[in-house]
């Protein structure tokens, strides 16, 4: 492929805690393009962080669903090619299903769902469909967390017998 990857993102508007999270994390590397939305459910939330955002207006949708029914309409060279699911933890389920039976990849935030007959009904679906989903935990893509990783696989601090890590947040 020689393009960026186009990303769309269910939920993570500006009143979210983990949307900007996963944006800059996408964008570490520098190829990946926010390309659509649906970032609240509440309409004007929505559209206010689209419009903060850059994003289209057309591509700034207000539900999930409008936003998988007109982006797999799309031209393959416009359309995206996974949505990021990133809202609270009891809505995961719905717009991933969804998301795979329209033929994108999936990522999603921790939890991947709230119960585990849904998250065998999702890995049903990857293997049905052979598209990907990706679990995330936010904290894996912080430099901090990067830089210990590298700094254990190369032996730098010696042999490891505890392990004590905090996760701040609010």
């Amino acid at each position: 492929m020689n393009r960026k990857l186009r990303m769309g993102m269910v939920g993570g508007g500006k009143d979210a805690f983990i949307g900007a999270i996963h944006r800059v994390a996408a964008n570490i590397d520098g190829l990946i393009e926010f390309c659509c939305g649906a970032l609240s459910i509440n309409p004007e939330i929505a559209k206010a962080s689209g419009k903060e955002l850059f994003l289209p207006e057309d591509r700034t949708y207000l539900t999930y669903e409008e936003m998988i029914n007109k982006e797999s309409k799309m031209p393959a060279n416009k359309r995206i090619d996974f949505i990021t699911i990133v809202t609270p933890n009891f809505a995961h389920f719905a717009p991933a299903m969804m998301a795979l039976d329209n033929g994108f990849n999936v990522v999603i935030e921790k939890p991947m769902t709230f119960t585990l007959e849904e998250a065998k009904q999702l890995k049903k679906k990857v293997a049905e469909t052979g598209l990907t989903l990706c679990l995330t935990h936010t904290y894996s893509g912080y430099p901090m967390v990067k830089q210990a990783r590298a700094m254990i696989k190369e032996g730098a601090l010696g042999k490891i017998r505890k392990i004590y890590v905090e996760y701040a947040q609010g």
